[in-house]
């Protein structure tokens, strides 16, 4: 390991471990039932403000796709195009807790944080702050750790390629994150970049040089701003393989969204409270509704559109 992967490691350890609310680890606990799987990491909004009423975003990390209970064509969808989500809620010391989980192999985890990965999504996300709530054991809490780090190495190398000039180490992060956003076609505006950072400049810049080095990346440092020696000719190779993998990347995340109507497990539940949670008005689920929510989505968005309307004429 080198210097600049232990000073990663020492920033990234302290997240890893840093306490979350214990109401967090309850709902996790409840989320696994008798499933043991390598580690659970939290990440995303839930995690920068804890918020009681809103979603807690959680990745499960097995070490075979058979470790989590699925059917055989849902295990199929997860190995052709990971991960698998689904929603949960559990009450809480009298208080509902929800949560999205996405589900994955360590190989895919590893792999999707890869400089050689086409796709960024998971190392778009687990180069922010990240919490490990669960794990199995050491073992496995140091490979999630390499890979942690493997996602950090990976964004912090394309935000050197993708931008030019010198600027301040956290301004390279932000240009990223506009990027991230535009290609996965995300539903928020690239602006969201800028609130992934609120907040988190001082850690950000910090990631900055030990993350480029741990790269490869010589750079230079004036007055305060950071450059990394990359050649027009580097850069242009990454802008062109950036765009291929941007392009690939909108057609993937909408195969995505197709996948999820069929796999997203609870997916009625996710939009009874989507819409509770925007609107005020609650769309109460029969038994029915609630387990076969493909077969009566076309009745539950009309539901959902007199609810709408409803509401509009007061």
């Amino acid at each position: 390991m080198t210097e600049a992967d232990s000073a990663l490691d020492q920033i990234l350890i302290g997240e890893l471990t840093t306490p979350v609310d214990p109401r967090l680890h309850t709902l996790v606990t409840q989320i696994l039932g008798i499933a043991r799987p390598l580690g659970v990491l939290f990440y995303g909004s839930g995690l920068r403000q804890f918020d009681p009423e809103g979603l807690f975003d959680f990745y499960i990390v097995l070490e075979r796709l058979s470790d989590w209970p699925a059917s055989p064509a849902a295990m199929l969808a997860n190995h052709l195009l990971p991960p698998n989500v689904f929603y949960a809620e559990h009450e809480i010391d009298g208080q509902v807790l929800r949560a999205k989980i996405a589900v994955l192999t360590m190989q895919q985890l590893r792999a999707g944080a890869s400089p050689r990965s086409a796709d960024t999504t998971l190392w778009a996300r687990f180069c922010q702050p990240v919490r490990l709530v669960w794990v199995r054991n050491p073992e496995a809490a140091d490979t999630l750790l390499s890979i942690i780090r493997s996602c950090v190495t990976t964004a912090a190398g394309w935000a050197a390629r993708l931008e030019e000039g010198a600027h301040p180490p956290e301004k390279w992060w932000e240009a990223l994150f506009r990027r991230t956003y535009r290609a996965e076609l995300r539903v928020e505006q690239s602006a969201r970049g800028s609130v992934i950072m609120q907040g988190q400049d001082a850690r950000y810049a910090a990631l900055t040089r030990p993350a480029w080095q741990s790269a490869g990346l010589a750079f230079d440092e004036t007055g305060g701003c950071v450059a990394p020696r990359l050649s027009t000719a580097q850069r242009l190779r990454a802008e062109r393989r950036w765009e291929r993998m941007a392009r690939k990347g909108r057609w993937r995340n909408v195969a995505r969204l197709i996948k999820a109507a069929f796999t997203f497990k609870n997916g009625a539940a996710y939009l009874a409270w989507k819409i509770e949670r925007h609107s005020g008005f609650v769309l109460k689920l029969s038994p029915f509704e609630a387990r076969h929510p493909l077969i009566c989505l076309p009745r539950l968005l009309w539901r959902a559109r007199r609810i709408f309307l409803s509401g509009m004429q007061g």
